[in-house]
């Protein structure tokens, strides 16, 4: 099987979609299955290798670390032409999104896409409510010629179901690696690097911009009682549009570590007591799953992906208010046994969850719409 995979994002952009693609990739080329991947140029240099076509890009409005590709019709179909793919996986419905779904269509090769962002929850951040009808038409629109859609949970299944976006939706869960992320990884050079001296350290993980509540989790520790505060620091990673604005503020016990590679981030997570995350948009939650599996329990929201990956009273907490996520922070800083027990069971749970088997159950449902193509083409 030869697949041609489209999307706007991809590594060394530091999101949920471009990481996941990553490994993807890297699955790919694991099993010696072909592909082309067609995405925008990014800001950082990056070696250029013959099965990954970049394309000249702007920063987007709204994102600026966000790329825009400036595709090239004739350059893609010809290199679609050459490479004669089985089979079209479009990982984001714009830009370069369009380009696949456009020549899929004029040289009639099968589709599936993959859901990865609620952009409608995302327009009530930006003010841009009123394009919400627009948004679900125009999904609606792009979605209909695909065989398949892929989505990370089982509540973005149901949203788009309510909606009406496609009767063939496939969950495609994510997994974490358990090498990178474990609690081996724990450090006293972390609080040295950041000069940590407080006796628990909350974490946030994620991009600091408004659409992942990030406010939220700042109010959620400047509110915990005096004698818990004062013993403890909120820790910070990851950048995003909010990030300058709140660094100017220079509260004190909050760090904003900015964007870490991989090995530091593993050692943050292994060294940080409590992770914290109120995020309501949210398809799935990598950082998340990355937190679990490196021994942390979660306080998060009881919305979108995250609820499916938090064991309530097990794992974390779902919460459904700012108070409840007040509420399960102070019992998890105050309660170290109910702590530490519910970080041994968010390591096991996140042990079950594997890249591997997560992608040959992706691999398996694109090879039946290959299969249906094929025997569609011999009965024509």
């Amino acid at each position: 099987m030869r697949i041609a995979i489209f999307s706007d994002t991809y590594v060394p952009e530091v999101n949920g979609v471009a990481k996941t693609l990553s490994k993807y990739t890297h699955y790919l080329e694991e099993r010696g299955i072909e592909y082309q991947l067609f995405i925008p140029k990014s800001q950082s240099l990056v070696p250029a290798v013959p099965h990954v076509q970049r394309f000249k890009s702007l920063p987007f409005i709204l994102y600026p670390d966000c790329r825009l590709a400036l595709p090239n019709p004739v350059y893609i179909k010809q290199t679609l032409q050459e490479f004669r793919p089985d089979l079209i996986h479009i990982a984001t419905p714009f830009n370069l999104g369009l380009q696949g779904l456009h020549y899929g269509k004029k040289l009639q090769i099968p589709m599936v896409a993959s859901y990865h962002t609620h952009f409608d929850d995302y327009l009530n951040y930006y003010h841009l409510q009123f394009m919400k009808n627009w948004i679900w038409k125009y999904m609606e629109w792009f979605h209909r010629p695909m065989e398949k859609i892929f989505v990370p949970s089982e509540s973005t299944k149901n949203k788009l179901l309510q909606h009406q976006i496609h009767d063939e939706i496939n969950i495609w869960g994510r997994g974490v690696d358990h090498r990178l992320f474990t609690p081996l990884k724990r450090s006293l050079r972390m609080r040295k690097k950041y000069q940590i001296k407080e006796k628990n350290i909350l974490l946030y993980v994620g991009r600091v911009s408004p659409e992942k509540n990030v406010p939220l989790v700042i109010e959620t520790f400047q509110s915990l009682p005096p004698h818990l505060k004062k013993d403890t620091h909120l820790l910070i990673v990851g950048d995003g549009p909010l990030l300058k604005q709140l660094k100017q503020q220079n509260m004190n016990q909050v760090t904003f570590t900015g964007f870490l590679e991989e090995e530091e981030l593993a050692m943050v997570y292994a060294s940080s007591d409590l992770f914290i995350f109120p995020s309501t948009t949210e398809t799935f939650g990598n950082v998340v799953l990355e937190a679990m599996g490196s021994g942390l329990p979660v306080i998060g929201s009881n919305q979108g992906g995250v609820k499916h990956l938090i064991q309530h009273d097990k794992t974390g907490y779902a919460c459904a208010s700012s108070n409840e996520l007040l509420e399960g922070t102070i019992r998890l800083l105050e309660d170290s046994a109910l702590r530490k027990q519910f970080a041994n069971n968010a390591r096991q749970y996140a042990l079950t969850q594997s890249w591997d088997r997560i992608f040959d159950q992706l691999i398996y449902n694109c090879m039946e719409v290959v299969k249906k193509a094929q025997e569609g083409r011999k009965s024509a």
